[in-house]
């Protein structure tokens, strides 16, 4: 399970000012579920899985991830979790086998687990035909697997994943939706950021809609149209957010 309680994210800004880029956002994420966090570019999606995952404190408010405190347990939190992005840039001057070597033992594997790991990965994803490639010579498609076997090399029970499509081609976006939809039902705990209405309607169970850092929805997509009165996600989402600051972002 994932569990925030007005979580908090402020940063000062010599010239603006405070900057609340996440600003009380609660939530609770369950075992074989994906829960989604739904918002405009710069909302505090993105914020909130640095939390998450260790990366920044808060500035206010508490977390737990698998059990463990993020300020206090900052090391049972890391070894939980499994960190997906597009932004997760590959060492290029590896190889795919070298990158999961490395990042297996930076997970604390070694020995005959580390190669049991990594050979399972590699047979999983299909990564065999290009391990000894180097990275800065592989397509987008074939990267991206290396990411998502980087991703659950260790077997964490809590997967983040922010904004994990951007920037793919139709086949590599659906590979990374199957994969996460896998993981829901091999009962891992999931979190997905997106602000595509379309992969959140395929793949999230629940979501909670953040603006300017803030809750402004919570609940199934079903529930959000309800609150709303309205008949698709994304007129659900627009009137949640049409009145708040920065919603000019949505219509950028």
């Amino acid at each position: 399970m994932v569990r925030t309680h007005e979580l908090k994210k402020h940063f000062k800004d010599p010239k603006l000012g405070v900057k609340r880029a996440v600003d009380g956002v609660s939530f609770e994420a369950h075992p074989g579920r994906v829960f989604g966090l739904l918002g405009v570019n710069g909302a505090g999606k993105t914020t909130t899985l640095r939390m998450l995952s260790t990366v920044i404190r808060p500035t206010e408010g508490s977390a737990e991830v698998a059990g463990f405190d993020v300020l206090t347990q900052p090391e049972k939190v890391r070894a939980s979790i499994g960190f997906m992005s597009t932004s997760t840039a590959l060492y290029g001057r590896l190889n795919a086998r070298e990158v999961l070597e490395y990042f297996g033992a930076l997970y604390g594997l070694e020995g005959a687990r580390l190669r049991e790991r990594v050979a399972h990965v590699i047979e999983r994803f299909e990564i065999g035909e290009f391990a000894d490639r180097l990275c800065d010579k592989l397509s987008t498609g074939q990267k991206q697997r290396i990411n998502i076997a980087r991703t659950i090399l260790h077997d964490p029970p809590v997967l983040f994943f922010d904004e994990p499509t951007a920037g793919l081609d139709v086949v590599s976006s659906q590979n990374v939706m199957e994969f996460i939809e896998e993981a829901r039902d091999q009962g891992k705990t999931v979190i997905f950021s997106t602000h595509i209405m379309s992969e959140v309607e395929r793949l999230c169970d629940e979501i909670v809609v953040i603006h300017d850092g803030v809750t402004m929805g919570h609940g199934s997509v079903e529930n959000l149209k309800e609150q709303t009165g309205e008949t698709s996600l994304e007129r659900a989402f627009l009137s949640l957010v049409r009145f708040q600051p920065g919603y000019e972002k949505v219509l950028a």
